[in-house]
Order: structure tokens, then sequence, then C-alpha cells
């Protein structure tokens, strides 16, 4: 009796230990995704912000990012001076 309860223990042990090992496996295989309202992206376990970052060969950039009817452009330019602005428009008619 003790032989059949310890080979039954050590089936069911095996089984949960592949049904774990095969979760984390389908996990890892997924890409993650962030939500669409966030704002950055998530590469290779890394923040990235979504907006379209233009870098220029002097090491200046700017960057556009939309939120809803708003948009706000940051710029820095090659002598380490930051800007940023931000302008709304009217909300769109549905």
């Amino acid at each position: 009796m003790k032989s059949a309860a310890k080979y039954v223990l050590i089936v069911g042990a095996v089984a949960f230990g592949a049904t774990a090992a095969h979760a984390a496996a389908q996990q890892a295989q997924t890409p993650q995704q962030t939500p669409k309202d966030w704002s950055y992206d998530l590469k290779n376990g890394q923040r990235v912000p979504k907006g379209n970052r233009v870098t220029n060969p002097d090491g200046s950039w700017r960057e556009e990012v939309k939120q809803g009817n708003c948009t706000t452009v940051k710029e820095k330019s090659a002598n380490g001076e930051y800007k940023e602005s931000r302008q709304c428009g009217p909300a769109k008619p549905n």
C-alpha cells in the first residue's frame, strides 16, 4: 500500500513540474505588450518612450508625443538646452 502511494505522489509531482515548465516556456514566448495609453513600450525588458524621436549627428534631438488631442514636443540642443512645449487642439466631434 505504501509503495502505491509513493508511486502516485511521484507521478503527480512530475506532472505538476511539467505543467509549470510548459506554462513558463509559453509565457516567455509571448512578447510583452504595454497598454496603449502608457507613455512607453517595453523592448528587451527596457522602457522605451513611445514618441517619435529624431536624433541629429550633433547630439541634438526632437521628439513628439501625442496623447489624445494634445501634442508634447521635447527638444534638446547640441549644447544641452532642453525645451518642452505642449499644444492641445479642440476635441474632435463624434
